[in-house]
């Protein structure tokens, strides 16, 4: 009988899979989106939840907690620094689960763990600010304005011929030196 033997061994000896949870909540708090199997998340979001729960009370004890669990210093930065001010008004639920179809190899499900608010934190990084949309606007009709008097000046069949001519000495350059080296290279190899 398994009385009062909770949790999944997941095929490994207690430091393996220590050393397992570690590395995944590490890498989940990282990413904030990880893809792993549904055992593993089902099991690493409590314990990943605590280390947002600790990011939230913010004292000193709570980061040395923390950083006891967690592999990366930086990560535990993110945590108490970004991760939890976003879930302050949240009482506790701070990751989801989502099954995805069984891989391919093994037929394991797979599942992806992220935080809930994932998305928006997404789309917040992919949008520029306003301002800066502004500026590149302004920019963009500023280069069109030089480019348009190039094209209207009288000696544009100069510079084209000038380009021409240019392109056809690289192409010299280039073809020259292949044939000088050809012989070298050949008698060296002798």
């Amino acid at each position: 009988m398994r009385h009062r033997k909770a949790g999944r061994h997941l095929g490994r000896d207690s430091a393996h899979r220590k050393a397992l949870y570690r590395n995944l909540v590490t890498d989940l708090l990282r990413y904030e989106r990880i893809t792993t199997t549904d055992a593993k998340a089902r099991e690493i979001r409590p314990i990943a939840e605590k280390m947002i729960t600790l990011g939230r009370r913010g004292d000193l004890h709570a980061r040395r907690q923390a950083l006891s669990y967690i592999y990366d210093r930086y990560v535990v930065e993110k945590v108490f620094e970004d991760i939890a001010p976003r879930m302050a008004d949240r009482p506790g639920g701070y990751l989801r689960i989502t099954r995805l179809e069984p891989r391919k190899g093994d037929g394991a499900k797979m599942a992806v763990i992220e935080t809930v608010d994932y998305q928006d934190v997404i789309n917040l990084a992919e949008a520029p600010p306003a301002e800066e949309t502004d500026a590149a606007a302004d920019t963009e009709a500023e280069v069109e304005e030089p480019e348009a008097a190039v094209e209207s000046d009288d000696d544009s069949d100069e510079v084209e011929e000038a380009e021409a001519a240019v392109e056809s000495e690289d192409v010299a350059e280039v073809e020259e030196p292949e044939t000088e080296d050809a012989p070298e290279a050949e008698g060296e190899e002798r």
